[in-house]
């Protein structure tokens, strides 16, 4: 196996409740005999950082160990080198890991390392800032940002937080080129999806893929009391696109 290390975050949802996965990923480059090393995460943005600091050091696969933001972070470093991307989805969604059919922290993430295929993946890119899995605007946003103050993550957080923010929050209306087509439109949630899901299975873009060149734009145009639950249904069954509340461009 070429030159490797792999980026811990100690804090990323299983992380931070299995510090052990930290010795799986040791006993792995052990048992494997592998020229690779292990490196933890300090603070935001720190992993993209060390992702550079890899490459600069001969590493020819970088693994993030963490969830989609260290995975984000982490990939970040990597546009424009020839180093390959690994990753170990240990987060609260698992978004990216999930839609690329990369299973969880257990053996079988570990097990795509040595036993998996390279994928040329597309990468977004918002204010300079490199992404993989989804990028949002709005309702979307201002739940991310609530989570990630969390100190528990996982599902159940996740809906709590949804749920209380839903009714507080308003929507704007938004103006969107691109490039051949353009939308205006009141817009209460907007998603740039490069994969199909936020995570947990929740699918914001159906049809989308990391694979065919193309971002997809999804838009829930209202969400109130009324509409919210088919609409969370909706998400769960890969059925987005066939509300009423949705426009779509890509």
């Amino acid at each position: 196996m070429i030159k490797t290390r792999f980026i811990f975050n100690p804090r990323s949802g299983h992380n931070a409740k299995n510090p052990h996965l930290l010795e799986r990923a040791r006993a792995f480059i052990r048992e494997r005999s592998l020229d690779a090393d292990v490196v933890l995460t300090e603070r935001p943005r720190h992993a993209t950082q060390l992702a550079r600091q890899a490459v600069a050091d001969g590493c020819k696969l970088v693994v993030a160990i963490g969830g989609d933001g260290t995975l984000n972070e982490t990939a970040a470093g990597l546009v424009g080198t020839d180093a390959v991307f690994g990753l170990i989805p240990c987060g609260s969604g698992n978004g990216l890991g999930r839609h690329l059919g990369i299973p969880g922290p257990g053996k079988g993430a570990f097990r795509t390392l040595t036993e998996g295929r390279i994928r040329e993946i597309d990468t977004g890119l918002v204010n300079g800032i490199p992404f993989f899995n989804a990028m949002g605007l709005g309702f979307d946003a201002e739940i991310a940002d609530r989570f990630n103050h969390l100190t528990r993550r996982g599902l159940a957080s996740y809906v709590r937080t949804t749920v209380g923010t839903l009714f507080r929050y308003r929507a704007e209306t938004c103006h969107i080129q691109n490039g051949v087509a353009s939308l205006e439109t009141t817009a209460f949630l907007l998603t740039v999806a490069n994969s199909d899901q936020y995570g947990n299975d929740c699918f914001i873009a159906p049809n989308a893929s990391v694979e065919d060149g193309l971002l997809d734009l999804t838009v829930i145009k209202r969400a109130n009391a009324f509409n919210a639950a088919p609409l969370a249904l909706r998400l769960f069954t890969k059925t987005i696109d066939g509300s009423s509340s949705v426009a779509r461009l890509r």
